[in-house]
């Protein structure tokens, strides 16, 4: 027999959650301390005595006593059992009542493809249709099989790599030859807990973007909370000693063309090529050295490990060192050290789902997994009130894009 429980503790959701095949950092007990602007409750199913659902609800108060609810990537269930989804979520209607709440919007973390991007297969839409079904008995709607990021709470596609292979095996050439680049260059990845220095280059997307993102407080608080499961990595360059370095490299070249012999052709072009590079990479070093006269951070990511994944959640990069190829270095040494904690996938967020915009073009350097997500749900639980508001959040946008 089923038994729906409204207070399930965080050391029981988090062992549960972890054990299931689905599980998703969004779901962590954790994940409350970040959305602090939430509040936050834990319910369940239990079936003699054991638990078989369970899901972190976000709650957001509104005036008049009214609340809306979140469940990020969640609920946690077996979605293949109709009856434990039907009674959770009826059980899930019924105490969402009681805290007045006029919808709760749920994004399960279903899989319904996970393909590479040159060989992408159809969604499974017998599991979709069935889940589908499920919710709609309980008055749940499917909003829609969403392509684009903006569409929903959750990007519906997300691009992760396998690191259960050897990645000097499984990346692409083209992303070695772009991290030996960033090696020319002398970029150095330091595992840094420094936020400011970490904030401060996410303030180079933003800027780049148009858009904002989180500021030094909200990546202290990840931190705090998720403690040595919280990696901060950072790519950094020396330009002083590099282009002390590069000078040398010139003056060398230099006395190696004075001594050739006539006949050295081949030698003589290998040199030329060399002296050319130089001569295009000195001056730009040279423009550098006034604005980064030390060691200088080009590019930082945030990751937190959720069990055996790696959740690669925020990154930043000053386009002055674009030519340094700092993000592919950067990726790959995070990942490798992922690999040597115990995760096995890292997923590097969402993509577009028409696969034409610059995420997917870039995480394409990793030969990335899609996965496929069964999007989102909602409920509605006071009717009226939930298209009331659907519409003035339309009208909104409308207006907004105007």
């Amino acid at each position: 027999m089923y038994q729906f429980q409204e207070h399930i503790t965080p050391e029981k959701h988090d062992a549960f959650h972890l054990s299931c095949e689905t599980h998703n950092l969004l779901q962590t007990s954790q994940w409350a301390n970040i959305k602090q602007n939430w509040d936050h409750q834990i319910v369940g199913v239990e079936q003699d005595g054991k638990l078989v659902a369970s899901c972190l609800v976000l709650i957001k108060h509104l005036p008049m006593n009214f609340t809306v609810m979140y469940i990020p990537r969640g609920p946690i269930c077996d979605f293949h059992n109709s009856e434990l989804v039907t009674y959770f979520l009826t059980s899930l209607k019924k105490w969402a009542k009681k805290k007045h709440c006029i919808y709760i919007k749920m994004d399960p973390s279903i899989h319904l493809a996970d393909y590479h991007l040159d060989n992408r297969t159809q969604p499974n839409m017998e599991l979709a249709n069935q889940v589908i079904s499920d919710f709609a008995k309980v008055g749940a709607k499917h909003t829609g099989f969403t392509t684009f990021i903006e569409e929903s709470a959750q990007p519906r596609f997300q691009a992760g790599v396998d690191l259960t292979a050897d990645l000097d095996q499984a990346l692409p050439r083209h992303t070695l030859r772009l991290i030996k680049d960033a090696l020319k260059y002398q970029v150095q990845i330091v595992q840094k807990q420094d936020v400011k220095d970490f904030a401060d280059i996410i303030k180079y997307t933003e800027q780049r973007k148009n858009i904002n993102l989180r500021d030094e407080s909200y990546f202290q608080t990840m931190l705090d909370t998720y403690q040595d499961d919280c990696y901060i990595f950072l790519a950094q360059v020396d330009i002083p000693s590099l282009l002390k370095q590069k000078q040398q490299a010139y003056q060398e070249n230099q006395n190696e063309l004075q001594l050739l012999a006539e006949n050295q052709v081949k030698k003589q072009r290998k040199l030329n090529d060399i002296k050319n590079a130089l001569e295009k990479e000195i001056p730009m070093l040279e423009g550098f050295l006034e604005k980064y006269p030390s060691v200088t951070t080009i590019a930082g990511v945030l990751s937190i490990k959720a069990g055996d994944t790696l959740e690669m959640l925020y990154a930043g990069m000053n386009e002055d060192f674009k030519k340094f190829m700092p993000q592919y270095y950067l990726y790959t040494t995070i990942m490798k050290y992922a690999q040597q904690h115990g995760c096995t996938f890292a997923n590097m967020g969402g993509v577009e789902g028409d696969f034409q915009d610059g995420l997917t073009q870039f995480k394409s350097n990793f030969d990335p997994i899609i996965t496929e997500f069964i999007g989102e749900f909602d409920m509605p639980i006071y009717p009226i009130l939930y298209h009331l508001g659907n519409f003035a959040l339309k009208l909104k946008r409308k207006l907004k894009n105007k």
